[in-house]
């Protein structure tokens, strides 16, 4: 969003560039321009600098809880596509460790074969990846490549029995992921002393048996992108939203501070001890508009959002955390750049 100052622009214009602005019909200049001579007649040089973004780019922390896998950051100083390209990165092509076949050796619940395969194999399993090589069409499975997972229940009846509740009645009435046992392959048991395979939850919910009924499955993971299948991806979601910029045109007193506060239903407004409204958690402003609705209010509050910063969230899965995830994303973006480089090389060196 930098450019090169020979001469300036207005305020206004200037906030056209760099900002999202909301009113009451729509949203009024949401687009960015990236043609160098954009603003020529003002002086202005408007090409891309490297420069520029290496002095500009910023990545802050907001939020980091490793335990529910959430890892919430700033990340100032690029435009939309570098932040969507993370963000598909981290959807899609960042590997991870998931159940490709599943042999079903005996299944007598009331769920399917390729039902009960499909819920298998959308259990995430808690293994490091990067540890794994990917598959190659035709070739045999190794340690390398393959873990694999072994699952045997039968529900029976229960000596305490209780009709009312299957849970007591019936021995393994229910089936979980706790129960898929990692059977080690080659060097795996070594390699994987400290930290062995498993299910990243155990209290996924797979079947539901009665007595009489067993279930009996061996199941090979393999390594895979998100791309492929939505098993691969390592994160349940990640997404961004740009930085909410309010301002006062004019400001708001008294009874008409007090409207106005009550009017937000994210708490973003407050009320000084003079009686004087101010933004307390901008952040939380969602672009609802209610703020604005009234008559004439649209005039004295400016909603915008900031168009190079980005509130960036990231939820893991489990399978590796989050910060982790994001580091992986980095690396193959610049994968993907150096791959763009080596090919205009190519074409210039033809």
């Amino acid at each position: 969003m930098s450019s090169k100052k020979k001469g300036s622009m207005s305020e206004n214009l200037h906030e056209k560039k760099t900002r999202v602005g909301f009113t009451n019909p729509a949203p009024v200049y949401p687009g960015t321009s990236f043609a160098s001579d954009t603003y020529q007649s003002l002086g202005v040089d408007n090409k891309f600098d490297i420069n520029d973004l290496m002095s500009n780019l910023k990545i802050k922390i907001i939020d980091y809880k490793p335990k529910e896998g959430l890892l919430v950051f700033d990340l100032i100083g690029v435009d939309a596509p570098v932040a969507n390209a993370f963000r598909r990165i981290l959807l899609s092509e960042i590997p991870t460790m998931a159940i490709e076949h599943v042999w079903i050796h005996n299944n007598t619940s009331i769920i399917q074969d390729e039902v009960l395969a499909h819920r298998l194999g959308l259990i995430p399993i808690k293994v490091d990846p990067r540890k794994f090589e990917f598959k190659k069409p035709g070739e045999e499975e190794t340690d390398e490549t393959t873990l694999v997972f072994k699952l045997k229940v039968r529900c029976t009846r229960s000596n305490n029995t209780n009709p009312q509740n299957p849970e007591e009645a019936y021995v393994n009435s229910k089936v979980y992921s706790r129960d898929l046992i990692w059977e080690p392959v080659g060097g795996q048991a070594e390699l994987f002393a400290d930290d062995p395979p498993r299910p990243v939850h155990d209290d996924i919910l797979i079947a539901k048996l009665r007595p009489g009924q067993e279930i009996e499955v061996e199941c090979r993971c393999a390594k895979g992108e998100g791309k492929e299948h939505a098993k691969w991806s390592p994160v349940s979601t990640a997404y961004y939203r740009l930085l909410p910029d309010i301002k006062f045109v004019k400001d708001f007193k008294g009874q008409e501070a007090k409207k106005l506060v009550a009017k937000c239903p994210m708490n973003v407004f407050d009320i000084e001890d003079s009686g004087k409204a101010y933004v307390k958690n901008q952040r939380n402003c969602t672009m609802c508009r209610e703020c604005i609705r009234e008559d004439g209010w649209d005039k004295r509050i400016k909603l915008l959002r900031v168009k190079d910063h980005f509130i960036f969230s990231i939820e893991s899965t489990g399978i590796l955390p989050p910060n982790v995830l994001f580091e992986e994303a980095v690396k193959v973006f610049m994968a993907k750049c150096h791959t763009v480089l080596t090919e205009l090389d190519n074409l210039h060196a033809q």
